[in-house]
């Protein structure tokens, strides 16, 4: 029944495939043509290419790696925690190409551990795969962009405000206080796709959660409820997320300093 829901959405078949490979060529000519990146080359069609390559490889070999996985304690949690690093090594090259780029698993962490251990402890979130994958992967991924996002703003308007940084501290102000002036509001609009997506739900779009339960066969109300707990969780996440890498990058853990050979 499942795979008949889910075929009457989108059936797995070749035209899909080709709709697919279009749609990706679409933009990453997109991004070539009007030179989308930020040096104005087309390494940023190329990455819209290889993002796509690799989702799809990935995608694969995950599949038959849950169907797996679901089924044993152990490799759940290691497979969580693989989620985990991956996560937490994009965040923070994206952040920063030196070796602080380490620090970003703490945004990613602090956030989504205590939340899913009060959510197992609760008894609403069984540790099982079928569940937790799932799940933690969301809560994850929230994670990921609130950090990512927060991160690079906030460094990249310390680069264009260091006159106000410096005048800061001329003032007396501590490092940690003189960084926050000029990091906190740029940082702030990390938020903004959590919260319109949470404003406009059901109204401009039905996430994934919502439809796939329905998919699966579960009422209208229980997947609204769901996909309201993903959207509460995620802004929860989020913040907490974003207020952790604002605090690194403001006590200088965080940041983009070249390392120079003497």
């Amino acid at each position: 029944m499942r795979d008949l829901a889910a075929g009457a959405l989108l059936p797995v078949n070749v035209t899909l495939g080709v709709v697919l490979l279009v749609l990706l060529l679409v933009a990453a000519t997109a991004a070539a043509v009007f030179r989308l990146s930020p040096d104005g080359t087309y390494g940023r069609a190329r990455e819209i290419l290889v993002a796509g390559v690799r989702a799809a490889v990935q995608l694969g070999v995950v599949s038959l790696v849950i169907g797996w996985v679901i089924h044993h304690v152990v490799a759940l949690f290691v497979f969580l925690l693989l989620m985990f690093a991956v996560a937490a090594r994009t965040a923070g090259r994206r952040v920063t190409s030196n070796g602080t780029w380490w620090w970003a698993a703490l945004p990613v962490a602090v956030p989504v551990v205590p939340v899913v251990a009060a959510l197992t402890l609760a008894g609403l979130l069984p540790v099982k795969g079928i569940a937790m994958i799932p799940v933690t992967g969301i809560l994850i991924g929230g994670a990921l962009t609130a950090t990512v996002l927060g991160g690079r703003r906030s460094l990249d308007e310390l680069h264009s405000r260091k006159g106000e940084f410096e005048a800061g501290l001329a003032l007396g102000m501590l490092e940690r206080d003189a960084r926050l002036e000029v990091i906190r509001p740029a940082a702030s609009d990390a938020l903004l796709p959590g919260l319109d997506q949470t404003r406009t739900v059901g109204l401009v779009t039905l996430p994934g959660a919502f439809v796939g339960m329905l998919l699966g066969g579960a009422s209208p109300a229980l997947a609204g409820a769901v996909q309201l707990f993903v959207l509460i969780a995620l802004m929860a996440i989020q913040t907490l997320a974003l207020a952790t890498t604002v605090e690194l990058i403001a006590r200088g853990h965080l940041n983009r300093t070249e390392i120079t050979s003497e």
